[in-house]
């Protein structure tokens, strides 16, 4: 034993004598960045998550998960697309069944826009957007956005050069949607709890006109025209059509047995020959024919779908499933499901960009 360990010290001896090194462990290789296929990426809210999912819609590959903030949800692009904008808020979540007055209290300093430069693939800043912000619209010049604060029952109207609230209104409990006519001259704000629209004159700066629609109403969506809108009814099972000169309801639209199938969003394709509509609880996207405002079609998402978006060329729906994590892809007109993906938690929002 001596003598091999005197021969081991003078073989080392030699060695470092010599100059020689003992070999050092190779570094662990690093996994390769996610290809892109140069398709439309879909941009997915994570409100659980407090991030944003980039995923490549032709290979289906996670390209990003980027930080956003507390509880992302309402998500819209600027009208030239270099700019993501999205609703953040330290209210906490409250679902259907949960005792509000057993939450922490919200954090205030949470509450904002984030604007995300889609070039450098991240949130560039924070601009203040009223209390609780939960969804917006963007005006068609992309120098205002208008957002529902929902723990106030107010509407806010943003600045973006300035990055300021210019006026914040009062409206009807529990605000969600937002959406601006066609013509660029009012904007449309449904309150959930109290069941109306609230419709806001831009060049007056104030609420001209409120009025009843489905139980709650969560959004709306135009007809080119702007003569006729649709508004969801989550709590009634049905899609009401709203005629925009008189501010009335015009036509109701039955999806199914209320509190079975809970209409949440409603998206016209690019032609307006089709209305899309997610189901929440109802784990279906509807379609309806806007010609005779008939329901053609249907197809299981998954669970609790939520914001819907279409591809460019309008071949394809992607629904936000928030409770199963996922993003369900739809091929139209046939309504077949052709790729679910995971995202991040809670996805809420969706939008698809070029």
């Amino acid at each position: 034993m001596r003598q091999h360990h005197s021969i081991w010290t003078l073989g080392c001896t030699l060695l470092l004598l010599a100059g020689c090194k003992s070999p050092t462990a190779a570094p662990p290789a690093s996994t390769p960045a996610p290809v892109a296929s140069g398709a439309p990426k879909i941009y997915a809210t994570n409100e659980v998550g407090g991030d944003l999912s980039i995923i490549d819609s032709g290979n289906w590959n996670v390209l990003a998960t980027v930080p956003l903030g507390k509880r992302p949800r309402g998500i819209h692009a600027s009208p030239d697309k270099k700019t993501i904008y999205v609703a953040l808020s330290g209210t906490p979540i409250a679902g259907p069944d949960v005792d509000e007055s057993t939450l922490p209290p919200a954090d205030k300093s949470a509450d904002g826009i984030g604007v995300f430069d889609v070039a450098q693939n991240k949130v560039v800043k924070i601009i203040p957007g009223g209390s609780d912000p939960e969804n917006f619209d963007v005006s068609p010049d992309g120098k205002q956005i208008y957002i529902s604060n929902e723990d106030i029952s107010g509407v806010s109207i943003v600045d973006v050069a300035s990055g300021t609230v210019a006026k914040t209104l009062k409206i009807g409990a529990q605000p969600e949607g937002v959406k601006v006519t066609p013509d660029g001259k009012q904007v449309y704000i449904t309150s959930e709890e109290t069941s109306e629209i609230a419709v806001l004159d831009l060049a007056a700066g104030k609420i001209i006109a409120t009025f009843k629609v489905g139980h709650r109403p969560r959004s709306v969506a135009f007809m080119p025209d702007g003569k006729h809108a649709y508004v969801n009814a989550e709590n009634d099972g049905t899609v009401t059509v709203i005629d925009t000169a008189k501010h009335k309801v015009v036509k109701t639209i039955s999806l199914g047995q209320p509190g079975l199938v809970k209409p949440m969003s409603v998206l016209l394709s690019p032609d307006a020959t089709r209305l899309y509509v997610s189901t929440g609880r109802g784990h279906k996207v509807f379609a309806i024919d806007t010609a005779n405002d008939t329901v053609v079609g249907s197809v299981e998402v998954g669970a609790r779908p939520w914001g819907i978006a279409l591809s460019p060329d309008g071949k394809t729906l992607y629904s936000a499933n928030g409770p199963s994590n996922d993003i369900t892809a739809v091929s139209l007109p046939d309504m077949s499901v052709v790729k679910k993906v995971s995202a991040g938690k809670g996805p809420w929002g969706v939008i698809v960009l070029p």
